[in-house]
C-alpha cells in the first residue's frame, strides 16, 4: 500500500496543539461572584444559555480543582486579600475573566473601599465589559479565553 492509501486517515498534530485544544474544551470556573455579576454569571449557566457546550458546566467550590477564575462583581480591600488567595491555590494554567466594570476598573464606586480594578491584586485575560454585564457578553469572554487558550505556548520563557 502507497502513503497515499493512507492519507486520509491520518491526523497529525503536534503536542502543543493536542494539550491546547484539551485545556481549550474543558475549562473548570472558580466562581468569585461578589454584587449583581454574579446573578448574571449564574444566568450563564443556566439552560437557556448552556455552558456546558464549553465544558465549564460545573462551576467549582475548590479553588485547586479550577482554573478560570470568574471576578464578577466589586471587590473592597478587605476581600483583595481572598481573591488573591484563591488565585494562589489554582494550579497552573489559569485564567482570569473580569466581569462588569465595577471588577474591571471599580464602577461608579470611586472611593477607599473598593479596589480600583481586579487587575491590581490578579492578572486579568479577559475583560467582560457592563453594568452588569448579560450572560452574551460573558459568553464573549469565555469564547476570547478559548482563542487566547488556543494560541497560548505549552512552555513559556521566564522572561
Amino acid at each position: 500500500m502507497a502513503l497515499e492509501d493512507f492519507r486520509p486517515n491520518i491526523v497529525t498534530t503536534n503536542l502543543e496543539k493536542a494539550v491546547n485544544w484539551a485545556r481549550m474544551r474543558s475549562p473548570f470556573p472558580a466562581a468569585f461572584g461578589l454584587a449583581c455579576c454574579a446573578i448574571e454569571m449564574m444566568a450563564t449557566g443556566g439552560a437557556h444559555f448552556d455552558m456546558a457546550r464549553f465544558g465549564m458546566e460545573v462551576f467549582r467550590a475548590s479553588p485547586r480543582q479550577a482554573d478560570v477564575m470568574i471576578v464578577a462583581g466589586r471587590v473592597s480591600q478587605k476581600m483583595a486579600p481572598v481573591l488573591r488567595q484563591i488565585y494562589d491555590q489554582m494550579p497552573e494554567p489559569k485564567w482570569v475573566i473580569s466581569m462588569g466594570v465595577c471588577a474591571s476598573t471599580g464602577g461608579m464606586f470611586n472611593n477607599y473601599a473598593i479596589v480600583q480594578g481586579v487587575d491590581q491584586i490578579v492578572p486579568v485575560d479577559v475583560y467582560a465589559p457592563g453594568c452588569p454585564p448579560g450572560p452574551e457578553t460573558l459568553m464573549n469572554a469565555i469564547l476570547t479565553l478559548h482563542s487566547k487558550i488556543t494560541s497560548s505556548e505549552l512552555v513559556q520563557d521566564p522572561a
